[in-house]
């Protein structure tokens, strides 16, 4: 099968295009559709449906506006409730795509709403999964109590989980190649190994999920130790019901302006060490330094969905491209201006005397603003105080004040994120980043 998959590496996502005589089928689009238009293009090949495997919550689909450019016919299933025009693609539906069929399977768990693409040709077959299979693990069952057509609790997933790992692969062959819609770093799961594909084979030997247990068994070990819900996540599923709007005209009049200042709540993407030789008062640096940084993650999770922003960038020339950032999760409408910054009324970062912070660590307070699965896990320093990076704007006000705070994460790049949302939120008392020093401290 000519099978195409796309990495969408900030946020683990695995996106897909499949071809034959002429015809292409794209599974779980990210926002940006160009990728899936110059496939078809390169494949002399015209773009006929767009297959959603469930409303996902992490980033915003393009299948609306695959629709509207090309015609295709958007399938899903009809639990989704979808909103906009589509077909629904439950248990027994089948499409055909040149030589390729492709099958639904129901598979809830993930979500209510979830199912699994069950492609063929010839003695060949593969699995789009979607949140429902990972290599190595399967989706979390906690999303969908407030968000969607369909909701559920934690607890009914869980089980539904179950029933779809015993039931629904069972007469699927051990070379059906499995395609996830996530890898490794994605929060959708709890263990994803870090591979891009597998066999179904191999998950039932390898992946915990499919190992002989009860089914409180597998539901404990499914409901335990889940990473944290970014605030984004139920507006997302909300938006991805809906349809979201064409990337291109939602950020093309987001004003800009170069050398400049602003108020209200201002998101610094630039470097650490740029943030802290100058930077507005005030401003929460979520670094976008890189394509590996998960700035869309921590900026879902640090700003609340329809919470105005500003976005101060380091240069013209990267406005595109983080304005693009900023729509993967959908956060673009509530963006009210990106800037460049002026040279006046900036402000620096202390710096941290390490010496005396290694000699005398009593004099501070530690702040620890990993997840709290890290914490227990092992702490860095037995006094540190834990606050979570995506709770901290809430219990800021729990940190005591009366020493000089340190922040540290397990590796530098969330503490320049919460010491700058302590620096905004605490007067009087001196705020530190620990940053990348976090390493002279491990064992």
């Amino acid at each position: 099968m000519n099978i195409k998959q796309f990495e969408y590496k900030p946020l683990a996502h695995y996106s897909y295009a499949i071809a034959s005589e002429g015809k292409v089928a794209i599974i779980d689009p990210e926002r940006d559709p160009s990728q899936y238009y110059a496939f078809a293009k390169a494949n002399n090949a015209e773009i006929v449906a767009v297959i959603e495997t469930h409303p996902h919550a992490d980033f915003v689909s393009s299948h609306l506006e695959i629709h509207k450019k090309t015609g295709a016919t958007i399938y899903n299933s009809e639990k989704l409730g979808a909103d906009y025009p589509h077909q629904s693609f439950d248990e027994g539906d089948e499409i055909r795509l040149g030589k390729i069929s492709l099958k639904a399977i129901n598979t809830p768990g993930h979500s209510p709403d979830s199912i699994t693409i069950v492609a063929t040709e010839g003695e060949d077959t593969a699995l789009f999964t979607g949140d429902t299979l990972f290599i190595g693990d399967v989706g979390r069952p906690d999303l969908r109590e407030k968000a969607g057509n369909m909701q559920a609790k934690r607890e009914e997933l869980a089980e539904m989980m179950y029933d779809t790992i015993q039931n629904k692969f069972t007469d699927l062959p051990d070379d059906a190649v499995v395609y996830p819609a996530h890898g490794a770093g994605s929060l959708c799961g709890k263990n994803l190994r870090d591979a891009n594909s597998s066999t179904l084979g191999n998950e039932r030997m390898g992946n915990w999920a499919f190992k002989e247990q009860s089914k409180k068994e597998f539901m404990d070990t499914i409901l335990d130790g889940q990473p944290f819900i970014p605030s984004y996540f139920g507006f997302d599923v909300d938006i991805n019901k809906a349809g979201a709007a064409d990337l291109q005209p939602s950020i093309e009049d987001i004003p800009f302006t170069e050398k400049t200042t602003a108020e209200g709540l201002i998101v610094d993407i630039r470097e650490e060490a740029t943030f802290k030789k100058g930077h507005l008062k005030g401003s929460i640096n979520i670094q976008a330094n890189s394509e590996n940084a998960k700035f869309e993650t921590w900026l879902g999770s640090i700003v609340e969905p329809k919470e105005a922003f500003t976005l101060v960038i380091d240069s013209a020339e990267n406005k595109d491209i983080l304005l693009h950032r900023v729509a993967k999760i959908g956060y673009e409408k509530q963006l009210t201006k990106v800037i460049t910054l002026a040279n006046e009324n900036l402000v620096k970062t202390e710096k941290l005397d390490l010496a005396d912070f290694k000699k005398n660590p009593d004099n501070y307070t530690i702040v620890d603003i990993r997840n709290t699965s890290e914490v227990e896990e092992g702490k860095f320093f037995d006094s540190a105080v834990s606050h979570p990076l995506n709770e901290l704007r809430e219990t800021a006000d729990e940190i005591p004040t009366d020493k000089p705070i340190v922040v540290h994460c397990a590796g530098g790049y969330r503490s320049a994120a919460g010491s700058s949302i302590l620096q905004k939120k605490i007067k009087g008392t001196i705020v530190y980043d620990l940053s990348e020093d976090i390493n002279d401290f491990k064992n």
